[in-house]
């Protein structure tokens, strides 16, 4: 059997979406399993052997119909009997058009159910702490009727050389052996999805007086402006607990480096659902345009906590549109202060620490 499972998005996305190809590994060891994700994705799937093939959307086939194509006919060509499209956008709906599949697997959408031969509800409501994000992708599984035990947990794998040298760079910077390591979700994807920078001081400086620990940020080199102005913010004392220029120089050092800290606390993001799948405990600060009830997996109010400005002001956002909740986003975020949920943050830190 021949399978392709389609995730053209981010990397929180592609990861979530990998645990479709983990289960369809359990059940079908023998099957070719190939993944069509963006090409930035690519090291969140390195070391998963459940993937045969990882194909490559790249950005000449957004910008290129004639690219788009040929890529639609090289798909053709491999002659997939089954495709599971978890991302379900005109993107992957010409592709799936064109693909000659036998079986075509998504969820159901109004004017696309004759794509595809199974259409899956779309759920609107979480029926456990997985969330919606992972209950979704599981969803696309149920017309296979798998004789399998489901895993629903994404996985990171980090060979021995990566975390030797993320160790190695632990010790070059010094890092203290004898205490804690948190890693801080300074920043997230854009603006409308990162805390207030004021306010994520001061979430450090909690950190930071709560426990006797060491902290580092998580920013790209180009974000060091935002990240200095956080450091800045913060406390002397505080400042002195961060390891501010510990930096991995790509996506799987950040893997890496993130393996060998104990929990991360800040921005919902990549970073966030990396550290989920690499097995540390995760608070989230979610944005006020964000549905917590999607991407807050795994909750458990302890080794998974998340906190949204809905939890504590939902006269704020009642009966505003997507739209509006993003046009409002700066407005809203300030009035989203740390003090809310610090004894959140002191919760888990004792359970996680």
């Amino acid at each position: 059997m021949k399978i392709l499972v389609i995730q053209q998005k981010m990397i929180g996305d592609v990861l979530v979406s990998s645990i479709i190809c983990n289960n369809l590994r359990k059940a079908y060891p023998d099957a070719q399993i190939d993944y069509l994700v963006y090409e930035s994705t690519i090291p969140v799937l390195e070391g998963n052997l459940n993937i045969d093939n990882v194909l490559l959307f790249q950005e000449k086939h957004r910008k290129s119909k004639r690219e788009f194509l040929n890529l639609a006919h090289e798909i053709r060509g491999l002659k997939y009997d089954l495709i599971i499209d978890a991302y379900s956008k005109l993107e992957s709906w010409l592709i799936v058009l064109i693909s000659g599949a036998k079986r075509k697997i998504s969820y159901k959408k109004i004017g696309r159910t004759f794509l595809y031969t199974d259409n899956v509800p779309f759920a609107e409501f979480p029926k456990t702490n997985l969330g919606l994000a992972i209950e979704r992708r599981l969803s696309l599984l149920e017309p296979l009727d798998l004789k399998i035990e489901v895993d629903p947990f994404p996985k990171l794998y980090v060979t021995d050389k990566e975390n030797q040298d993320a160790i190695t760079l632990f010790e070059y910077h010094q890092v203290r052996k004898d205490r804690k390591t948190i890693m801080i979700s300074l920043l997230g994807s854009e603006n409308l999805k990162t805390y207030s920078l004021e306010f994520m001081a001061k979430v450090v400086d909690f950190i930071a007086d709560n426990q006797d620990v060491n902290i580092l940020f998580n920013y790209f080199p180009k974000q060091i402006k935002d990240a200095k102005i956080v450091f800045d913010a913060c406390k002397a004392s505080t400042q002195e607990k961060i390891y501010f220029d510990l930096l991995g120089n790509d996506l799987r050092s950040f893997i890496a480096i993130m393996n060998n800290c104990d929990l991360i606390i800040g921005n919902d993001g990549g970073a966030i659902n990396m550290a989920k799948a690499l097995g540390k405990p995760s608070f989230i600060i979610f944005s006020p345009w964000i549905e917590k009830k999607i991407w807050a997996t795994l909750e458990d109010g302890v080794h998974h906590i998340s906190v949204h400005l809905n939890d504590f002001k939902p006269k704020l956002l009642a009966e505003k549109t997507e739209k509006e909740l993003k046009k409002n986003t700066p407005s809203l975020y300030q009035e989203f202060e740390p003090e809310l949920f610090k004894d959140k943050i002191e919760l888990f830190l004792k359970k996680n620490l």
